[in-house]
């Protein structure tokens, strides 16, 4: 494991990276109440002032602690994340400020809303994601990448299973030719317990985003904090057929309905559009 050379990081992408639904309640602890409300009610103006935490969050926060460790003070951290933002948009408006920003390390993990799109072209994305980690690179900037989730067991996500698949042999490749870092989120098998992630089957809650960010302290060459990070919960029982097609028919029609009804109508509210925190903040060791 290597010491941690970074003094700076910022994070671009989108809902996953902003860190919905790690929902903290006023003291800082994790709030499930606030999370299972904010995932039915996530695209109304309120949820946006709650406050959330995430795997980035947590990764520059552990990436702080480090460094105080070796006696090198602390980190400075930004998060130009959006919800809802496609790739293209990811690298059109957040790279840039990346650049001009000039950290020592980026984590870059976008795509996810594009494969949700039937009409998606995978190769298209990724030579778009290339072009932006080619750049990055060769600003000198360290960057860190993450693969698609495994929705193996998603009776209706699973549809894009072999679209992320693809997407993923794109990012080990890139990664490969121009020395960046990869987060192996397709290989956490903790992840296929339903109890990581929200009731909307697309973003992970507390535990789940504590998971990622210590599988992002290995794709960094770090020592995790807790080597149990990927171990397997309690298998749950599974649902019987008839409570799996129910629980199928309310996703569709709590989540999947008004997505796909709010996409046609392009009818995202815009006090959403917004990066999380757009300014450096400085961490200290603690």
């Amino acid at each position: 494991m290597h010491e941690v050379r970074w003094s700076s990081y910022l994070a671009l992408g989108d809902s996953f990276t902003e860190g919905l639904w790690d929902v903290l309640d006023d003291d800082g602890s994790p709030s499930v109440e606030l999370a299972a409300w904010a995932a039915v009610n996530s695209q109304t103006p309120q949820a946006h002032s709650f406050h959330l935490r995430g795997w980035a969050d947590l990764l520059a926060g552990h990436l702080a602690q480090a460094r105080g460790a070796q006696g090198d003070g602390g980190l400075r951290y930004a998060n130009l994340a959006v919800r809802g933002w496609q790739l293209g948009q990811i690298i059109d408006e957040q790279v840039p400020q990346a650049l001009a920003m000039k950290p020592d390390l980026v984590s870059l993990v976008g795509g996810g809303n594009d494969i949700l799109r039937p009409a998606v072209d995978i190769d298209t994305v990724a030579d778009r994601l290339e072009e932006a980690v080619a750049t990055l690179r060769g600003a000198g900037i360290d960057v860190l990448l993450a693969t698609g989730i495994d929705a193996k067991g998603s009776t209706l996500i699973s549809t894009t299973r072999s679209k992320v698949g693809i997407f993923n042999s794109h990012i080990w490749s890139m990664a490969r030719r121009h020395g960046a870092m990869v987060l192996d989120v397709w290989g956490m098998r903790s992840l296929r317990d339903s109890r990581m992630w929200s009731s909307d089957r697309i973003h992970l809650l507390a535990d789940g985003h504590r998971r990622v960010a210590q599988a992002a302290l290995v794709a960094l060459g770090l020592e995790p904090e807790d080597h149990a990070w990927d171990d397997v919960e309690t298998p749950l029982t599974p649902l019987g057929t008839r409570q799996r097609l129910t629980a199928d028919a309310e996703w569709l029609r709590e989540h999947a309905g008004p997505w796909a009804a709010r996409r046609l109508r392009r009818a995202v509210p815009h006090d959403l559009r917004r990066a999380k925190q757009p300014d450096w903040l400085e961490l200290d060791a603690r």
